[in-house]
């Protein structure tokens, strides 16, 4: 499906549809394994902020902790890894997807329960290495699951259905590790309520073994024209030979500049930018393959090393070649308008809870509002988002995402300026929950459609670390955003500028949906056109 083709016309299926479905057994496995891969989410990020603000850390301090979910945005760089290789004795096993989910959430539970038991008064540094821990772990189980429910899936129908059944799993775990895990560590604390999460990550692994495995064709081959085995390979001695000069280049200059510049004390200048720009440059004339027609001397001595590099880049480029190859032109901004979508969501997020502590409204009271009125306008904003989808197109509410999101953001403003009333509080958290719904709904969707059959793993992995790497990078500078406004404001004002200045930071993902809906558009008419 081409990245800008509108979604298909079909019915979008209703909360009742997946309950239905739960009768089949791939669907009550993903509504369990959504909700495995919500648990870890908000743990080791916006709540964990809130018990470190409890605990007296600073909101730099806390915005850099953040980081630690930038696992969420790098999964793309071992995918491949995911795609390829079996769990050894659980793949055997279990299967190969399943064998990587078990053993993804042991991983992810015993990261949490090392967090509760360690804490943050325990020690910051060991506190911050479990979190990074369970991040990894969980954003690995979020590979495993997206392939897998993609792979399940017969038809696109089916492909919708078990799509909704995960965000129906996925929005209660956070439901409960955003909203009621508040009101629960009011009452027994944090450690207690963080073991409690770990616990909870076994129903995930029951939904394992429940399951069925998916994986049943071959990983598809991007160089399928360059056979191995006895046939002539269609590479030359020459050829691999430049490929090996290229890695050698490529290493050479990434040891170079890090040592350089944290060693031997070399100060940066433009010698450095011109050195890391034309590395690249010649890397690329290397490893660029003949032009088409150019007859092509077979391998003879090189043979033992060309089938290993021919398996490594079909394994980690190839994923991307592909999606560049399916989508032409429009790939670039189509990456660009997915990484920059949720921004202003992901910079806001390290601060918000951080900013009800200091505002003065209870744990207890901001879980209470979330896990009831923030629940109902979420499930909302999902609904609509799927409505729109049917009636208007999948970019087109792309589009309305766009607006709404950055727009939510004020309603924080909004609050600070205002005070610590309850009822204003409410209604931001109504705008806030409804607009991250629609949006997240749309997006999901959206990135889903875009993946190629047998790069599964690797390619929504790919997308989704664009969708999330901005935002995980920047939210890390939000607690010095906020203490460099104190500074020269009062607290509470600070708060409100900085979440003035995270809508406008949506204005760029705004214009390329914009673009986006002109591109599908035109796509539509040359359809027509040519059909």
């Amino acid at each position: 499906m081409s990245a800008a083709t509108p979604a298909v016309a079909r019915k979008a299926p209703s909360w009742r549809d997946v309950l239905r479905g739960l009768r089949q057994r791939k669907v009550a496995a993903m509504l369990m394994l959504g909700l495995s891969a919500g648990l870890p989410f908000m743990l080791v990020g916006n709540t964990m902020g809130l018990w470190l603000r409890e605990g007296g850390i600073e909101l730099t301090a806390i915005g850099f902790l953040s980081w630690v979910g930038i696992m969420y945005s790098m999964k793309f760089l071992w995918a491949p890894l995911i795609d390829r290789a079996d769990v050894p004795l659980l793949g055997r096993l279990l299967g190969h997807r399943r064998g990587w989910m078990l053993l993804a959430q042991i991983v992810v539970a015993i990261g949490l329960l090392g967090m509760a038991l360690t804490t943050p008064q325990g020690g910051l540094v060991p506190f911050a290495l479990l979190a990074l821990l369970a991040a990894f772990a969980s954003a690995t189980q979020d590979i495993v699951i997206d392939a897998w429910r993609i792979e399940s899936a017969d038809t696109g129908e089916e492909l919708a259905l078990l799509s909704a059944a995960y965000q129906l799993g996925y929005r209660f775990a956070l439901l409960l590790t955003d909203a009621w895990i508040l009101v629960i560590a009011a009452k027994i604390g944090w450690t207690a309520s963080y073991e409690l999460v770990a616990v909870l990550m076994s129903l995930g692994m029951i939904a394992v073994l429940f399951a069925r495995e998916s994986r049943k064709l071959p990983t598809r081959a991007l160089i399928a024209e360059i056979p191995l085995g006895d046939k002539p390979l269609g590479v030359s001695d020459a050829m691999v030979l430049r490929w090996i000069a290229a890695l050698l280049i490529g290493v050479t200059a990434l040891f170079y500049l890090v040592a350089a510049h944290n060693f031997w004390g070399k100060g940066w200048d433009w010698g450095d930018a011109l050195f890391a720009a034309s590395a690249p440059v010649a890397i690329w004339l290397l490893v660029r393959r003949p032009r088409v027609g150019v007859q092509v001397r077979e391998a003879t001595w090189s043979r033992p090393l060309v089938r290993p590099l021919l398996r490594f880049f079909d394994a980690t480029i190839g994923p991307l070649l592909m999606f560049f190859r399916d989508h032409g032109k429009a790939a670039l901004l189509i990456l660009l308008a997915i990484s920059l979508y949720r921004l202003p969501d992901f910079v806001l997020g390290p601060m918000a809870n951080p900013f009800y502590n200091d505002l003065g409204i209870a744990k207890e009271t901001v879980g209470a509002v979330r896990g009831s009125i923030g629940w109902v306008s979420t499930t909302v904003g999902i609904i609509i988002a799927g409505m729109s989808a049917l009636r208007i197109g999948f970019v087109p509410t792309l589009l309305i995402g766009a607006i709404l999101g950055p727009a939510s953001n004020l309603a924080f403003a909004y609050l600070a300026w205002h005070g610590a009333d309850i009822d204003v509080f409410s209604v931001a958290m109504a705008i806030d929950n409804f607009c991250t719904g629609f949006a997240g709904v749309a997006l999901v969707g959206y990135m889903s459609s875009l993946t190629s059959l047998g790069y599964t793993a690797t390619q929504y992995a790919l997308l989704s670390s664009f969708y999330a790497m901005p935002g995980k990078f920047l939210k890390g500078l939000s607690g010095v955003a906020v203490d460099g406004l104190a500074k020269t404001h009062s607290l509470i004002d600070a708060y409100a500028l900085f979440f003035v200045g995270t809508a406008l930071v949506g204005i760029p993902a705004l214009l390329l949906c914009l673009w986006l809906v002109r591109h599908a558009r035109a796509v539509e008419r040359h359809a027509a056109v040519a059909g």
